[in-house]
């Protein structure tokens, strides 16, 4: 049997991030070869994440990477936004957002099986990382751009909002301004080609509605005049191209792309959590629950 020495636990305990006494134990039943002690933790760590797995992952950050006219997104999710800060879990969604730009994966699925600067791939990274931080982590989405123009990306400062823009045209500066727009004002359409008739109708319908009986009986083209001034305020507050540009107030986004010969072609943004409901723990009720037992 082998001396497991402290020296060897610290070793191993580096490399997997495993606590102490999982990993002497490791060494122990290994017979002290670190490197089988460390694929035997991994194993172990992909079971633990099997067990994590139906837990609600509702935070985490947005990871980026840009190369030339290539750009990804990727939402990783965590339980807690106190591992969503931890320096390990940042650093884990840096290296699948590089994953996934270099490998040109389509989807999350498709992602898996990336390998990262390490050789290992990004599941094989994300079980040692739920071993390691003790929670259930997901990949839950990945947006890309890949038409080879200029782009723009962005994520805030809280990692929870990530934007990436497709510009045609224009220029670097121009291309990151806009991602910091679609952050900040969250446009739902790019153009107003883009906005649905449908929405257009029912906002057509609603203005009607709204409308004084006097307003209501003036003549139909001055009537039409009334409501398509209201319908063009509408859309310019749903498109990218007809808000007021944040870093420049006196343009509209359109001014601002025109002015540069450029043209947006589209833009992406994802929200850390947005669409996944939220489990509210009351720890009050569950520590009251417990000392009536």
């Amino acid at each position: 049997m082998a001396e497991i020495t402290a020296s060897l636990v610290k070793e191993l305990r580096e490399r997997t991030g495993a606590g102490m006494m999982e990993c002497k134990k490791a060494l122990a039943e290994n017979n002290g070869d670190i490197d089988a002690a460390a694929e035997a933790l991994r194993k172990s760590g992909a079971a633990k994440a099997d067990k994590k797995a139906d837990r609600v992952t509702a935070e985490g950050r947005i990871g980026v990477a840009v190369n030339g006219g290539k750009a990804v997104l990727v939402e990783v999710n965590s339980e807690t936004d106190f591992v969503a800060n931890d320096v390990n879990f940042k650093a884990f969604v840096d290296a699948v957002a590089a994953a996934a730009l270099a490998s040109g994966a389509a989807d999350v699925e498709a992602l898996k099986s990336a390998k990262l600067a390490s050789g290992e791939t990004v599941e094989e990274t994300r079980a040692a990382a739920i071993q390691k931080l003790g929670e259930n982590i997901q990949i839950r989405r990945l947006a890309k751009v890949d038409g080879g123009n200029t782009v723009g990306a962005y994520v805030h400062t809280n990692g929870k909002i990530g934007v990436l823009v497709d510009l045609a045209g224009g220029n670097a500066e121009l291309a990151n301004g806009l991602a910091m727009h679609v952050a900040a004002m969250n446009p739902p359409h790019n153009k107003a080609a883009d906005v649905p008739a449908e929405f257009v109708a029912k906002e057509k319908e609603i203005e009607l509605a709204k409308m004084s009986e006097k307003d209501k009986a003036k003549p139909a083209e001055i009537l039409e005049k009334i409501i398509s001034g209201k319908i063009n305020k509408i859309i310019s507050e749903v498109t990218l191209y007809g808000q007021s540009y944040v870093l420049d107030g006196d343009k509209t986004v359109e001014q601002a792309v025109k002015a540069a010969g450029g043209d947006v072609v589209g833009f992406q943004r994802l929200v850390v959590g947005e669409g996944i409901e939220k489990v509210v723990e009351d720890y009050a009720a569950e520590v009251a629950k417990a000392m009536q037992v």
